[in-house]
């Protein structure tokens, strides 16, 4: 039974990765032919379902819609799709409105909107509010937000930071409400209609009360009525939705809704999308799920002599984001991380290959996804922090995977499991902030350099993370349990010092890469931008790592002590200066995860006040003679040359 294993886990993870292909069948309404029907937002073509899941994501910071948060945790709340919040939203809002989506947690803004804390009778989990629930206190809402809005970044207090956050959401919201009609349409059909044969009258009223002449009042008004909430849903600045109809527009020439009924009374013809959207309305709103899926198919039909490619696309990235593969990699990171760490325990093999196979299922699926978002937008791996986070991973799982292929002991296995696990959390929260496949600023809209310098300095990135947490390893192997022999240890060594090589030759290149970019782009090679500064620092870190060893100024200990403080460096130049919200890198702000930042750096910190404790505080060491202990009691030494070094750092 041990033997088979490894092949009964990697079978039974393999067998789940294949059942989320398949996409699940819907029950009434095509909830799912409605998600793969293309649209431009956020300067990209892409399906509802990208634009239902990216909107969620921001608002309740989910993918699914819970519509009754306030159940306990047994009462098997509703969940639904985020394709369904959204058809909902833009074809039957005053359902939508009164769903508690949007996400609350600073608690003075939740005693400004006047919300119910947590209270099971007034149906609140004290997190989550409906539109409804805040639409009274709006104008409180509004005067705080321009009050925030004119703080300085560096000076918003959390509560400011909440106030501005939950602008955007419902800005969001009022934007998502307004695309496919007036978000206080009762029967959009009827309406669109009685716009349509409105339009001649109404222009010739118009044109008569241009000229002095006399005209139907009524008329008028009537027609100027629909032009302002027309007017009124463009404002918003909704989604694209309208397809390029006339033979001068380009593939780009998208509009949104409210343009292009605006555009019917310039004399244009009424589009075929506004039509079928407005059909999909109706039976929406009505409850009619066979119409619905009538208009859905008969307005894909009519899509596809003419942008066969952008409904090719968005059927892709919808099969993407059913898919999942990163959130996948991430829950099968986890069990193998589980499995390595329990090999050490019991010294057992079956569990340590299990875990390889694991890893190996994992970064098959992490590598799918990674070339899936390349193939999706035609770019390089690495475009965005969010992108930069996966690329990350994946690199720290392929040093992983070599170093578990040279000394199959597990470390190997812990470190991609760990790493690869680590950095896919952070690229799920830097997904909170919007579409992560957004359109390229027009400085990184270069293809070559973002497969040059980005792609080579955070290979950089990934080779020291790599380095710091086998040195983590070390730390708390060599501290906390018996397991750390000296052989163990030299292996880690080795590990250690030929990883942080590798890391100072990619983020030396890198940086230069970059330099010449700069110099192309800004007209200098180099500006002391804060970016460019951090990219300099890992590399000098790195470069004093090495020499600090090569001189003999630190051993085994001091070597591990350095690289977890290269977890620190690294960590400050990837994110760190991104919060600071200056220099040219204005692609890369971002002003959350400050706290997380530093609870990082001081588990860092932790880490080396441990690494720097005396070896009979290490139960590694106690047992061990003095000369074997990794040059870590302080005292000097000799090298295998016999001169003398000094034997910690």
């Amino acid at each position: 039974m041990k033997k088979w294993l490894p092949f009964i886990v990697a079978a039974a993870m393999a067998l789940w990765v294949l059942s989320t292909v398949r996409a699940p069948a819907d029950k009434d309404f095509a909830y799912t032919e409605f998600g793969r029907l293309p649209a431009v937002f956020n300067g990209r073509c892409q399906p509802l379902d990208s634009v239902a899941r990216n909107s969620l994501l921001q608002i309740r910071e989910k993918q699914a819609a819970n519509i009754e948060p306030w159940k306990g945790e047994f009462e098997n709340p509703k969940l639904i799709p985020a394709i369904e919040w959204l058809a909902a939203v833009m074809m039957k809002p005053e359902v939508a409105d009164a769903w508690q989506v949007f996400r609350i947690d600073h608690p003075e803004l939740v005693s400004l909107l006047k919300l119910p804390e947590k209270d099971k009778e007034k149906q609140s989990d004290g997190k989550h509010y409906s539109w409804n629930q805040m639409q009274p206190s709006l104008d409180a809402l509004e005067k705080e937000t321009k009050r925030a809005s004119k703080v300085e970044g560096a000076h918003r207090t959390p509560f400011d930071q909440a106030v501005l956050k939950l602008q955007q959401r419902l800005m969001l919201y009022t934007r998502l409400k307004n695309t496919l009609q007036p978000q206080d349409a009762q029967d959009w059909p009827r309406e669109l209609a009685e716009y349509e044969k409105l339009i001649v009258p109404g222009m010739a009223a118009m044109h008569a009360q241009q000229a002095g002449k006399e005209h139907d009042k009524a008329v008028l008004e009537k027609f100027f009525g629909f032009l302002q909430r027309f007017d009124t849903m463009s404002g918003v600045e909704p989604p694209l939705v309208v397809p390029p109809h006339h033979p001068e527009r380009s593939r780009d020439g998208w509009m949104r809704m409210g343009e292009a009924l605006m555009e019917m009374a310039r004399g244009g013809k009424l589009h075929e999308a506004a039509r079928h959207y407005a059909a999909m309305a109706g039976a929406f709103r009505s409850g009619k799920p066979d119409e619905f899926n009538r208009a859905v198919d008969a307005y894909r039909q009519t899509l596809a002599p003419k942008l066969g490619p952008e409904l090719t696309k968005a059927d892709r990235e919808c099969f993407f984001n059913r898919l999942q593969p990163f959130y996948i990699s991430m829950v099968i990171y986890v069990l193998a991380f589980l499995l390595a760490c329990a090999s050490w325990v019991n010294m057992s093999e079956p569990l340590r290959r299990s875990a390889v196979y694991l890893v190996a299922l994992a970064f098959i699926v992490h590598t799918a996804g990674l070339v899936f978002r390349m193939w999706l937008e035609s770019r390089p791996p690495v475009t965005n922090l969010y992108s930069s986070a996966i690329f990350i991973g994946w690199g720290a799982v392929v040093l992983g995977m070599v170093l578990e292929r040279f000394y199959r002991d597990g470390i190997g296995t812990v470190v991609a499991s760990a790493v690869g696990f680590i950095t896919l959390i952070i690229a799920h929260h830097l997904s909170l902030g919007g579409d992560t496949m957004e359109m390229m600023r027009a400085v990184l809209d270069t293809n070559f350099w973002l497969a040059t310098h980005v792609v080579t300095i955070t290979i950089g990135y990934s080779s020291a993370f790599v380095a710091g947490f086998l040195a983590v390893i070390y730390v708390l192997r060599g501290a906390f349990t018996r397991t750390l022999s000296e052989a163990t240890g030299a292996a880690l060594s080795r590990m250690v010092y030929g990883i942080v090589c590798f890391a100072t030759l990619f983020s030396f290149v890198g940086t230069v890469l970059g330099g010449i970019w700069a110099d192309q782009s800004w007209g200098r090679f180099w500006g002391w931008d804060p970016k460019e500064n951090g990219a300099l620092i890992i590399v000098l870190w790195n470069a004093l790592i090495l020499h600090a060893r090569w001189s003999g100024t630190i051993r085994e200990r001091g070597l591990m002590n350095m690289a977890i403080a290269g977890n620190i460096v690294t960590s400050w130049s990837w994110f760190g200066v991104n919060m600071l919200g200056i220099g040219l890198h204005s692609y890369g702000f971002m002003d959350a995860a400050f706290w997380w930042l530093m609870a990082f750096v001081v588990s860092q910190l932790a880490l080396i006040a441990i690494g720097l404790l005396p070896d009979d505080w290490w139960l590694s060491l106690r047992s061990r003679p003095p000369s074997s202990r990794g040059g870590s009691d302080g005292k000097r030494g000799k090298d295998s040359n016999g001169d003398s070094k000094l034997a910690s750092a």
